[in-house]
C-alpha cells in the first residue's frame, strides 16, 4: 500500500499591506530592532493560500507581513531587503530522480531532498530561514538544520505565537551567525595578514661585516604591520655593505606590496652587482611596471660603505639625507645637493652617486619623512630635519645608542606630534666602533 502523501500547509497570497518605511535606513534582515514590524515570506505552492493559524503578533503587537511565493523563482523575485524570515515547506514539490544521457541505457540519480533549501540558502544568504514539514519527517528536519537553516517547525503543532516565537529567534540567532562569522573571518585574517607581513619584513645580511644594525618600524595604517616605507641591508663578498630605505606615496596595502618588491628587487641586483644610477634606474622600471596607476612614486636612499668602512657612497632619490654621527662631532645631515628625483616621475632620469666620509667611529642613521612630518604640539609647524637633527643630539648627550636611540626618537616624535603619527616611519641605524 503506497505511503500517504502529506497534505501541505496552506500558504496566504501578499497581503495588502504598506511596505515598511524607508526612512532611516534600518537594520537589514539580520536584526529585529528599529522595525515596526517583521516580514516573512513563504515559500510553498499551495493554490489555496492562507496559513491555518490565527493573525500571527510581533513580541510588540504588530502584525507580522506575509508574503507567498508558489515556488523558487517567485521567492527570489519577492526577497527584498526588508524580508526578515523565509519560512519553506520541505513538502514543495521536487523530482524524485534526475535523468542522465549518454552512451547505452540511460541513468537515474536520486535528487537531494534539500535541494530546495540550498536553493534559498544561495539566494538568501544573509536572511533567517526555517523550514516547516510533518512530524514524521523529524529526521529530514534535522538535517535541514545542519545544513544551514536556523529552526524547524512542525505543520501539525503550527500556531501563531509558535511561529512567532520561532521567527524571532530564527532572525536573532541568523543575526549572531553572521557576526560570529564575521568575527571569526576578521581574526583569521589578521593572523594570515601578520604572518604575511612578518615573513616580508627583512632580515640584514651583514654576516662577517663588523658594523652594528638597528631598525624601528610603524606602519601608518591602523592594526598593520607593514606599510609602504621599506628598507634592506645586505653585505657583498667584496665586503662592501649596502643598505637602502624607501617609501613608497600613500598608505594602503597596494603601496605596502609595492614596497615589499621594491625592496626585495633592490637586495637581488644590490647582490648581483648593480649599484649607483644604474641600480636605481632598474628600480625604476620596476616601479613602473608594478605599481597600481601612474602617479605612484617612490622614494629612495642609497648607502654603499666601503669594506674599510670609513667612506660611502650615497645616492638620494627625492628622499631625505641620511645623519651622521660620532665621538665628539655632533649629528648633522649628509650632504644632499645634486640628488635625483624620486622613482617613478621621470622617465630617463639620472641619479648621481656622491662620496661622504664617514671617519673610523660613527652612526649612521636612515629614516622616511614619516619621522619628520609630525607635528609639534597643536599648530602647524612640524618637527622637520632641523628639529629631528636636535632631538637625536639630546638623546646621544644622555648616552644613548642602537635600539634605544630609536626606540626614544620615534616615542618623542609621537609625543611631539600629540598622539599616533599618521604617516609610516623606518628608521635604520648603521653603526661602527674604531679598535
Amino acid at each position: 500500500m503506497p505511503a500517504p502523501v502529506p497534505t501541505p500547509a496552506p500558504v496566504p497570497r501578499q497581503r495588502d499591506t504598506p511596505p515598511p518605511s524607508a526612512e532611516g535606513g534600518g537594520p537589514g534582515p539580520g536584526s529585529l530592532y528599529g522595525q515596526a514590524s517583521l516580514t516573512l515570506l513563504v515559500i510553498e505552492d499551495d493554490p489555496a493560500g492562507g496559513l491555518t493559524v490565527p493573525e500571527i503578533l510581533d513580541v510588540d503587537g504588530h502584525r507580522i507581513r506575509l508574503r507567498s511565493a508558489r515556488n523558487l523563482t517567485e521567492a527570489t523575485r519577492l526577497l527584498t531587503p526588508d524580508v526578515n524570515c523565509v519560512l519553506l515547506d520541505l513538502a514543495l514539490p521536487h523530482s524524485a530522480t534526475a535523468t542522465g544521457s549518454g552512451p547505452g541505457t540511460a541513468t537515474t540519480a536520486p535528487v537531494d531532498p534539500l535541494a530546495a533549501l540550498r536553493q534559498v540558502l544561495r539566494i538568501a544568504p544573509r536572511h533567517a530561514v526555517l523550514v516547516l514539514t510533518s512530524e514524521a519527517d523529524a529526521e529530514r528536519a534535522a538535517e535541514a538544520v545542519r545544513v544551514g537553516a536556523q529552526d524547524f517547525l512542525f505543520r501539525d503543532e503550527l500556531d501563531g505565537r509558535l511561529l512567532s516565537r520561532a521567527i524571532r529567534y530564527a532572525v536573532e540567532r541568523k543575526r549572531a551567525d553572521i557576526a560570529q562569522y564575521k568575527l571569526a573571518e576578521s581574526k583569521l585574517r589578521a593572523q594570515e595578514n601578520a604572518r604575511l607581513e612578518r615573513g616580508l619584513l627583512p632580515h640584514p645580511l651583514l654576516e662577517g661585516s663588523d658594523l652594528r644594525f638597528a631598525a624601528r618600524y610603524r606602519p601608518g595604517r591602523s592594526r598593520a604591520l607593514l606599510g609602504g616605507d621599506f628598507y634592506d641591508t645586505v653585505r657583498t663578498p667584496d665586503g662592501t655593505v649596502h643598505a637602502m630605505i624607501g617609501d613608497v606615496c600613500g598608505h594602503g596595502p597596494d603601496e605596502a606590496a609595492l614596497g615589499v618588491e621594491l625592496r626585495i628587487a633592490w637586495r637581488a641586483l644590490t647582490l648581483a652587482g648593480l649599484s649607483g644610477d644604474d641600480l636605481l634606474a632598474t628600480l625604476q622600471e620596476v616601479l613602473e611596471v608594478e605599481r597600481p596607476n601612474e602617479e605612484i612614486f617612490a622614494t629612495l636612499c642609497t648607502v654603499d660603505i666601503a669594506p674599510d668602512g670609513r667612506r660611502a657612497g650615497l645616492c638620494l632619490a627625492g628622499h631625505p639625507a641620511p645623519l651622521i654621527s660620532g665621538p665628539g662631532r655632533p649629528a648633522r645631515l649628509l650632504p644632499y645637493e645634486d640628488s635625483g628625483p624620486a622613482l617613478g616621475l621621470l622617465p630617463r632620469a639620472r641619479w648621481p652617486r656622491r662620496q661622504v666620509e664617514l671617519g673610523g667611529s660613527w652612526n649612521l642613521m636612515l629614516y622616511t619623512d614619516g619621522l619628520i612630518e609630525g607635528r609639534i604640539g597643536a599648530g602647524k609647524e612640524r618637527l622637520g630635519q632641523d628639529g629631528m637633527v636636535e632631538m637625536i643630539n639630546r638623546h646621544l648627550d644622555s648616552g644613548l645608542s642602537g635600539e634605544g636611540l630609536l626606540e626614544a626618537s620615534v616615542t618623542e616624535a609621537r609625543r611631539l606630534n600629540g598622539g599616533e603619527l599618521t604617516d609610516d616611519v623606518a628608521v635604520v641605524l648603521l653603526s661602527r666602533t674604531e679598535a
